[in-house]
């Protein structure tokens, strides 16, 4: 079974697009995104919004002392 819906590689896709051509902004900063890991998050999350099928983030594990 799938992981990741049709919605979510549209929307990744889309991403990575705007990257190369140097027209994706981040979030609030609106600074322009040239990292291919950051294209593929804001796609996901983009894709989540919207109702497509992509598992849930993962949980950052905070270190004990």
């Amino acid at each position: 079974m799938a992981r990741y819906g049709k919605k979510a590689s549209q929307k990744v896709k889309r991403a990575m697009h705007e990257r190369k051509r140097g027209t994706l902004r981040s979030g609030r900063s609106g600074k322009k995104v040239t990292s291919r890991k950051q294209a593929i998050a804001i796609g996901l999350s983009e894709a989540r919004r919207a109702g497509g099928k992509v598992p849930k983030k993962r949980k950052t594990s905070s270190k004990k002392k």
